[in-house]
């Protein structure tokens, strides 16, 4: 799979929180033969054949009467979302309620009469959709989370050269080794364990407020952090907590976790100030200056500082008629939001934008800083657990792969599930980035750093020498 490199960790994080209690749903929106098939295809060929359902259309009684298979902690894949149009509510509430339960009149094979029986299918189910349609049922839009497909030139570019690349003798060296990466992936899947993600940081205030949508868009924010933490379950302590006679085994959260969902959600959900016009743009800058300044003298965070359109005119010597004209772009944009305190009261402002994306990155506004985080457990805000509550050792083809932290040999590829030294997001192994589509990817050395480069993590650190490969986080 050529570049898309974002939504493909997105998506592979997302395919991980099957193992969640409230998984995260995926939908890729594209014009047609961009590539949306593609994009999923190559996420689910990591992860084990028999956690994943797929099937190109769905009637809408089918969800129903699934009773016998088992869908908890699976994925369901649907080729394209117009298959799932009569399943929609089906679908939208196995997603939402995580179970379906519905009551039907059948025959009593025993009496021969009719009587209701109940239908029950047990999730959490992971979502994954495809779609060519602009207009899509906004319920539905609301649950997942949207990929946008690459469509520019240069993908293009990129794409037909893989293509041309694949009909060489070099092509046909990766594609064989893609299988042997992608079957390492899978057994890595398997050895992942439904474990609750305690996040000690969730009481601090890490997302917008500002609208009424952000309510599930935050328990979407959550769930990318909890996914990231239960994909890096054996670099973590597995702690256990007795609730009414039952003990119940964790793992925590930490801040580069969060650090990694920001950015993440800076690509999902975030925009950039070109798309500003020049003059609105300027004054978005000129504020945050100006407001960074009266914050730090007056000791208060950025969300507590608020102003007004007087204040703005008084200070930057914008005239009045401009001045709103502009606010109202940026408010608009998400930018800033307006306080009303009522009929007759002066409007406020506070500024969302905290300063990120000023030479025009994507950004989303109001995530919080992960260097700020405040810790109550009063640990180190940085500390790895390494240390695993109970050691395992698993027989994984035809290699020990030691799960207490040991450095130690799977599939022939030398790679740690131990958590110590490795990354199960392939982040610093020669098979790292995980989606060697490409011929030229799959190969030592040569592919990309996957999720702790997102977190800016030294590339290749683990390239000279014999060292052991860098602890990812």
């Amino acid at each position: 799979m050529v570049g898309e490199r974002t939504n493909k960790l997105v998506g592979f994080l997302a395919a991980t929180s099957r193992k969640l209690e409230r998984p995260l749903a995926i939908m890729v929106q594209s014009f047609s033969a961009a590539g949306k098939s593609s994009l999923m295809e190559a996420i689910l060929r990591f992860m084990p054949v028999e956690e994943q359902i797929s099937y190109s259309a769905m009637t809408d009684q089918s969800l129903f009467y699934m009773g016998g298979m088992d869908l908890k902690h699976k994925v369901l894949a649907i080729a394209e979302e117009e298959g799932i149009k009569q399943a929609s509510y089906a679908v939208k509430l196995l997603q939402s309620e995580g179970q379906l339960t519905i009551a039907s009149t059948g025959k009593n094979p025993g009496t021969g009469r009719m009587e209701t029986q109940e239908y029950h299918v047990e999730g959490p189910v992971m979502i994954f959709l495809t779609t060519t349609a602009i207009d899509v049922d906004e319920e539905l839009l609301n649950r997942c989370m949207v990929l946008t497909v690459d469509e520019d030139s240069e993908q293009t570019k990129a794409i037909q050269n893989q293509q041309r690349t694949g009909q060489t003798l070099e092509g046909l060296i990766a594609g064989q080794r893609r299988a042997s990466v992608a079957n390492l992936h899978q057994n890595a899947q398997r050895l992942l364990r439904p474990l609750k993600v305690v996040n000690h940081y969730a009481h601090q205030r890490l997302f917008l407020t500002d609208q009424t949508r952000r309510r599930r868009d935050h328990v979407k924010y959550l769930t990318l952090i909890q996914a990231v933490a239960l994909l890096h379950q054996y670099q973590r302590e597995v702690k256990t907590i007795e609730i009414d006679g039952k003990n119940i085994e964790y793992i925590e959260v930490i801040p580069r976790d969060i650090q990694i969902a920001n950015q993440l959600s800076n690509y999902m959900l975030g925009r950039s100030i070109d798309e500003l016009a020049p003059q609105t743009r300027r004054l978005l800058l000129q504020m945050h200056d100006l407001i960074r300044g009266e914050c730090v003298a007056q000791q208060l965070e950025q969300s507590e500082y608020r102003f007004t359109r007087r204040y703005l005119r008084e200070r930057l010597r914008w005239g009045a008629t401009q001045l709103r004209i502009h606010l109202d772009r940026l408010a608009d944009m998400e930018y800033i939001v307006a306080h009303s305190s009522g009929r007759g009261k002066v409007t406020t402002y506070e500024l969302l934008f905290d300063g990120r994306g000023r030479e025009g990155e994507l950004t989303l506004c109001g995530l919080i800083d992960p260097s700020t985080l405040t810790d109550p457990t009063n640990r180190s805000p940085d500390r790895e657990d390494s240390m695993i509550v109970a050691p395992v050792v698993n027989k994984l083809a035809g290699s020990e792969a030691n799960m207490a932290g040991n450095y130690d040999n799977m599939a022939g590829n030398g790679s740690n599930l131990a958590g110590q030294n490795d990354n199960l997001t392939g982040a610093s192994r020669c098979h790292n980035g995980t989606f060697a589509d490409s011929p030229n990817e799959g190969l030592p050395n040569e592919m990309q750093s996957g999720v702790d480069d997102l977190a800016e993590t030294p590339k290749n650190a683990n390239e000279e020498g014999n060292e052991m490969p860098p602890k990812a986080a």
